[in-house]
């Protein structure tokens, strides 16, 4: 006959396996302190590189700077999106993608 901690042990290995599969969160892989130090090596190298802008744009010379106001981006291309759901996630979102759908679709029939 099985003991009966050997029973409890797998139960609750299978119990934590059912939860495991119904949550939709994650393990962490990195440490707080780690992802800390990653953003700052990130800020850092993002520092660098506008330096380095900034540097060559005053060897050129300054730009005539645009209106941010007047600016808009037009895709002269398709741009596809791509995305991955299980079902269940599926039945969970399903109203908000078709509304986001229906307005994607209802801005391109009216700019034709």
């Amino acid at each position: 006959m099985v003991s009966r901690k050997a029973v409890a042990a797998l139960l609750m290995v299978h119990v934590a396996a059912m939860l495991a599969s119904q949550t939709e969160a994650f393990v962490p892989i990195f440490t707080y302190s780690e992802v800390q130090r990653m953003q700052e090596k990130e800020r850092n190298k993002w520092q660098k590189k506008s330096l380095s802008e900034q540097q060559r744009s005053e060897e050129v010379g300054p730009l005539v700077p645009a209106e941010e106001e007047d600016l808009v981006i037009k895709l002269t291309a398709p741009v596809e999106i791509g995305m991955r759901m299980n079902s269940r996630q599926l039945e969970k979102y399903r109203a908000a993608l078709e509304g986001l759908l229906s307005e994607v679709l209802l801005s391109t029939q009216k700019a034709k």
